[in-house]
């Protein structure tokens, strides 16, 4: 199998609104850093699983919309609470739909909001 990853990092903002959130209700910011993975067990003509360049310009956009925002603020996160597993979510569904994906068979997003804790979401293609 094999496998590419692209990381980026961005700050960004959220409150959550869970019941008894403590300190993490209050609006504070993250510098999270996203890690895609695609995975794939075949090369396309040029040896390539992605394009790298091609994920990068496709999440580019996708980390621009949430830089510097409230995620709270944001329609995909109304009404619900912006956790860093949904965040995962939006992300991933983000750049798949932007990307050329032809070779990999599935992609896991890894979100991390600080040195110790991430969330993922992964699907097949």
């Amino acid at each position: 199998m094999y496998s590419v990853t692209v990381r980026r990092s961005f700050i960004a903002q959220h409150f959550l609104t869970v019941p008894d959130a403590g300190p993490e209700g209050e609006l504070h910011s993250h510098r999270f850093g996203v890690e895609l993975r695609f995975e794939g067990s075949t090369l396309n003509e040029y040896g390539y699983l992605v394009d790298i360049d091609d994920v990068k310009a496709a999440l580019s956009p996708t980390v621009d919309r949430y830089r510097d925002a409230t995620l709270n603020d944001l329609p995909e996160f109304e009404g619900q609470n912006p956790s860093v597993e949904r965040l995962a979510r939006v992300l991933c569904e983000a750049v798949v739909d932007e990307a050329t994906l032809e070779s990999p068979e599935r992609v896991r997003v890894t979100v991390w909001e600080d040195e110790e804790a991430a969330a993922a979401y992964e699907t097949a293609l």
